[in-house]
């Protein structure tokens, strides 16, 4: 039996992820979570702040964490010490405990006048978005990593 030669295929174009880190990202090291938050605090970035803040307390989805409402937080005037919510992914519910320091930087984020009636935490800029876009989260990610002088290739919004 003989194999007939087949013409050699060739890419047109590089691969999308040539040269990139694929797979699991490493987390951030509690040192560089406590070197993010003061840089995010003394640049009185409120909205960042807070946003960090609880993305870390939730541990949950970048699309989960976008899409919260003010509701799911906050009542009576003040910041839940637990939160609950369902998960997109996989439509089960979610309990995690926002600790003192988030809740004071959600306060102080609910305070902005961006926030006067907004029904998303993190209202997005133009009407058409209701709220800011897993991947404007992932930008905000790779800034506050590259802020502290860190890969930001290194690091993705899951391990957040």
């Amino acid at each position: 039996m003989t194999i007939a030669n087949l013409p050699a295929i060739r890419a047109c174009r590089p691969a999308w992820n040539k040269g990139r880190v694929v797979g699991q990202k490493r987390p951030l090291m509690p040192k560089h979570v406590w070197a993010i938050r003061v840089r995010l605090e003394i640049a009185e970035n409120h909205r960042d702040l807070a946003l960090f803040s609880l993305a870390i307390d939730s541990k949950l989805r970048g699309c989960d964490l976008v899409k919260l409402k003010v509701a799911d937080i906050y009542a009576s005037g003040q910041v839940k010490e637990r939160a609950s919510i369902i998960q997109s992914k996989t439509q089960r519910p979610v309990r995690f405990e926002i600790t003192e320091g988030t809740r004071k930087s959600i306060l102080r984020w609910m305070e902005e006048p961006l926030m006067v009636g907004s029904e998303y935490l993190w209202p997005g800029r133009f009407h058409e978005r209701l709220h800011i876009s897993t991947r404007q989260y992932a930008r905000l990610v790779r800034e506050w990593v590259k802020s502290i002088g860190l890969d930001p290739t290194s690091f993705g919004t899951h391990p957040m």
